[in-house]
């Protein structure tokens, strides 16, 4: 397979061709840095792991370049994290048994430039040729930018497809910025309570970033489970970890709806929610 950057970089645990390993995949994430994919796409590692009908394939955008650095990784240049990095992805892969991933080595800042188009055609081409069922990428709302340049290229990308080739459910997922405060009918609920092993494993394995300075294996666990507390006030707990998501599969089945008026739809019911309980208690 050809990609626009030179060290671009497709890998596959099994040893099967590119061809067969995007003929099974059933679940496709696509995430800008090496690391998102086991933060905000583990229901779908999950729910194909060793299971020989469904297969997670995974896309990173990024060359991870501009990572944090501390302790033994302080003086490491932007090559050394890079090859690094991508090692870590690929081991992640063959642990949780992925059908592929494919690297894509942008750096983070062409990623989030607007109106750039190479990663979007890149993405077509890949989608084109997956034809994945689900797919999991970051949502609109994420307070990394790079977050928001790969979730809109990937929407836009999804929306040059034929109408019967785009996938039927695209989860926005949570990885900067958490979900919890959108209402309950429009989250998508994710339920993560097994195979806590296998992400703990996953997640360790991003050595530059877990020993580098940033806690993600505390920090995305905990945020599961306060979010199986916190989702229900008045009802007990029916889980102990969930995770949240905003449905985009609307925008992929309807053309006509506004990427900018469909996320701020979101955030204006929640802005009505609050207003209506604080005129009601404040008697307005």
């Amino acid at each position: 397979m050809k990609f626009y950057n030179p060290t671009a970089s497709i890998f596959i645990p099994d040893g099967k061709t590119a061809e067969e390993a995007f003929k099974r995949t059933t679940h496709l994430g696509i995430g800008a840095h090496q690391d998102d994919l086991e933060i905000m796409a583990f229901p779908g590692i999950r729910q194909c792991y060793q299971d020989p009908d469904q297969w997670f394939g995974g896309v990173i955008c990024t060359d991870g370049s501009g990572s944090n650095r501390t302790e033994k990784y302080t003086s490491y240049s932007d090559e050394e994290m890079t090859r690094i990095r991508k090692e870590e992805q690929q081991k992640a892969a063959s642990l949780g048994k992925y059908s592929f991933v494919i690297q894509l080595d942008y750096p983070s800042a062409f990623v989030k430039t607007p109106h750039q188009q190479q990663l979007e055609e890149e993405l077509l081409t890949l989608l084109a040729a997956v034809k994945p069922p689900v797919v999991y990428t970051h949502n609109p709302v994420d307070k990394h930018e790079t977050h928001i340049g790969t979730v809109i290229a990937v929407i836009r990308a999804i929306r040059r497809l034929p109408l019967e080739e785009r996938p039927g459910t695209i989860y926005g997922c949570e990885v900067w910025r958490d979900l919890d405060w959108m209402m309950d009918d429009d989250k998508i609920v994710l339920n993560v309570n097994d195979k806590e092993n296998l992400w703990e494993k996953l997640i360790r394995i991003f050595h530059t970033q877990v020993k580098g300075g940033k806690r993600f294996d505390l920090a995305a666990l905990g945020r599961r489970h306060a979010h199986a507390t916190f989702f229900q006030p008045y009802e007990t707990d029916e889980a102990c970890q969930l995770m949240f998501a905003m449905d985009l599969s609307p925008l992929a089945a309807d053309d006509s709806l506004d990427i900018m008026d469909y996320v701020m739809g979101h955030i204006q019911r929640f802005q009505q929610d609050v207003e209506t309980k604080l005129k009601r208690h404040l008697g307005r």
